[in-house]
């Protein structure tokens, strides 16, 4: 699976992969985003989701309460001590069929103890990426809204796979705004979804 380069970033971005693209790197007073070497630093947008324990609610991936987060609009979000935020990316995204994208955080996050953990993007998935980020400090911690948040690398597969995220109608298709787990139960999808 060879990494992808800029030049074949470019080309298919400018096809509809990423909007908007940013086909440099804007890295000055803020943090890095658009095209890199080897692969696209997204940004966060303005819409964050942080976490809270007010109402005491248990945090289940089977049966998620949307009481455990609050919501906010804003420039800079802090995110309290050895907690987290969901968050997403400026970006929508639109992968090719024989791609599979690997999200890492930014260095810089990174060095401040915030962790961004994204899951891979499958081939023909497309949506705004959920991201997640983790305060890992004992201190609270500023995420940056329009301004770099992780890098995705685009790895080619040696050939076509047989069923992709479309094909086989991924419970996060087409996903606009922040949003939360889902379960599929039967032949419906339990959602708390917040755009």
């Amino acid at each position: 699976m060879p990494i992808l380069p800029d030049s074949w970033i470019r080309t298919h971005a400018k096809q509809g992969m990423i909007e908007p693209f940013v086909e440099h790197q804007e890295k000055q007073g803020v943090i890095s985003y658009g095209l890199s070497s080897y692969g696209y630093d997204a940004r966060v947008s303005d819409e964050f989701k942080i976490f809270t324990n007010i109402d005491s609610a248990v945090v289940d991936p089977k049966n998620f309460s949307p009481t455990g987060f609050v919501d906010r609009t804003t420039d800079v979000c802090v995110i309290p001590p050895n907690s987290f935020v969901l968050a997403r990316t400026v970006e929508y995204f639109r992968i090719p069929r024989d791609v599979l994208v690997i999200c890492l955080g930014k260095s810089t996050y990174a060095r401040c103890g915030i962790i961004v953990n994204v899951t891979p993007l499958e081939p023909e998935w497309e949506g705004h990426v959920t991201l997640e980020f983790s305060n890992t400090t004992p201190l609270p911690a500023k995420i940056y809204a329009n301004e770099g948040a992780c890098q995705f690398l685009f790895l080619k597969g040696e050939g076509v796979c047989e069923v992709s995220y479309k094909d086989r109608k991924g419970k996060y298709m087409g996903q606009k705004g922040v949003t939360l787990p889902k379960i599929i139960k039967g032949d419906s999808v339990t959602k708390l979804e917040v755009i």
